[in-house]
């Protein structure tokens, strides 16, 4: 049976690692992500879980730390946030390259410079290529449930590879809300007992990770990492349907909200897509066509499924909380890639919108929500990329 709580994101991911009781916690502290990993520190230090606590002195350390406690055959977890993830770029690489199944909740936070501590994507859209799995989370329901159901994912044995769970900082790290907990048992039960593969400490059978590989084998060893990759939507699929029998709760690898017979659409993700629904509600109820498709699985990117979510829409504005200077946002290049594949294509624009904590309001989403209804009416696309909510 579940128990309602009213808990912030932080607490409930916190819970959530505490159910699954890993055996090794990378930790340090960075704003906003810093009161998950004091109260998970807490559990280690009342008895309430087992896992061996490594205090390090940067976030580089800890995922240092997190990868050698995966390769010697542990359950590992960690998190971090911004700068904290940026740190951690080099070990990021070598995490996924030796396909170790680390699992880390980054509560996401804008990147310097200048210091800003509020949340937006850079952070997460920085380390989309390095090889982790990514899945992103609208409120802390979802950051809980996503957490318990990474190490079924990032652990399965056709996979083995790091996940993170993403979840906006401040606005579900540290914002109360009504959840639902899974009994500890249950979530027991589903993750289930860790299962070594290759471990460094299976002294009867020596091995070696990360050797030196040069130009005979690299260009083979990615490839296989890509082909590994290729493989996680199915996995994230037939972890869901299970997580769905035990929760009742259903997740697809991104969720579709009145799309079906949508005329215009957003695509956004996290905790704004949440405001954009109200606003959604609004349009149709005046009888426009409007709809929303949230991501949740960002690598590997489901190119045809979204491509087939979208193909019958008329306008599509993809919103970025983060930027790619000089280019477009960093979602909207995944949806433009995967609509490009349709012989006919709806109008695509990109927004950037939420830089740094900024809010992004219902009266944002009624503006996008307003072009595209005139460009899906037959008007002309003005600027294709353009910063909302900007004091001029």
């Amino acid at each position: 049976m579940s128990k309602v709580v009213a808990v912030t994101g932080n607490e409930a991911v916190a819970n959530a690692l505490r159910q699954v009781n890993p055996d090794v916690c990378g930790i340090y502290p960075i704003t906003p992500q810093t009161d998950m990993m004091q109260r998970y520190a807490s559990f280690i230090s009342d008895g309430k879980v087992d896992t061996e606590a490594v205090l390090v002195e940067s976030e580089h350390s800890s995922m240092s730390a997190c990868i050698g406690a995966s390769a010697a055959g542990g359950r590992v977890v960690t998190a971090t946030s911004s700068q904290g993830l940026a740190l951690m770029w080099e070990m990021l690489h070598i995490a996924s390259g030796d396909r170790l199944p680390i699992i880390m909740p980054v509560v996401n936070r804008a990147l310097s410079a200048p210091l800003n501590i509020h949340g937006d994507h850079s952070d997460a859209m920085g380390a989309r290529d390095t090889g982790w799995i990514q899945i992103w989370s609208e409120n802390g329901q979802e950051a809980y449930d996503n957490t318990i159901q990474a190490f079924r994912i990032g652990e399965h044995m056709d996979i083995r590879l790091p996940v993170m769970v993403c979840m906006d900082g401040f606005i579900i790290s540290h914002s109360i809300e009504r959840l639902e907990y899974l009994e500890d048992a249950e979530v027991k039960n589903f993750v289930g007992e860790f299962k070594n593969l290759y471990p460094l400490l299976d002294l009867d059978k020596p091995k070696s990770y990360g050797p030196l590989i040069l130009a005979d084998l690299y260009h083979e060893y990615k490839r296989a990492q890509h082909e590994v990759m290729l493989k996680v939507k199915d996995i994230v699929l037939e972890v869901a349907k299970d997580f769905e029998k035990m929760s009742g709760r259903k997740y697809g690898l991104f969720e579709s909200y009145m799309l079906d017979d949508a005329d215009i659409a957003l695509v956004i993700l996290n905790s704004a897509a949440g405001t954009s629904k109200d606003v959604i509600d609004d349009f149709r109820a005046r009888g426009i066509k409007a709809g929303l498709l949230k991501p949740r699985l960002f690598r590997p990117f489901p190119y045809e499924e979204v491509a087939d979510a979208l193909r019958n829409t008329k306008a599509v504005c993809v919103m970025d909380r983060a930027d790619s200077f000089g280019g477009y946002g960093p979602l909207f290049m995944e949806i433009s890639s995967a609509l490009y594949q349709l012989q006919k294509r709806p109008a695509l624009i990109n927004k950037i919108y939420g830089l740094g904590g900024r809010d992004y309001l219902p009266s944002h989403a009624e503006l996008v929500l307003n072009e595209l209804n005139e460009i899906a009416r037959g008007g002309n696309v003005g600027l294709v990329k353009e910063y909302i909510a900007v004091k001029e």
